[in-house]
């Protein structure tokens, strides 16, 4: 069964402009920066000292499990939505 809830303030807005797609531009990078962490693509690691290019995603299924998603970065890409 679904629920249906309604939007308020400027939550409609930013959902619409995320349901759109992304603009054709994009950034690609073999090193990323975000919430104090670092990491490197599989081959940016390659010739680095330390390793740094696994993600790993924690995510609760709908029977209420939790599974660990583990994978090594190969691309790093920055997607641009339009803004309003």
């Amino acid at each position: 069964m679904y629920q249906v809830y309604q939007l308020v303030g400027n939550a409609s807005v930013t959902l619409n402009l995320l349901s759109l797609s992304p603009e054709r531009k994009m950034k690609c990078y073999n090193e990323y920066f975000i919430n104090g962490h670092v990491f490197h693509t599989e081959e940016y690691s390659q010739v680095r000292k330390t390793y740094n290019n696994g993600v790993r995603v924690k995510r609760s299924t709908s029977n209420e499990f939790e599974v660990d998603y583990y994978e090594m970065l190969e691309k790093v890409i920055e997607l641009q939505y339009p803004s309003d």
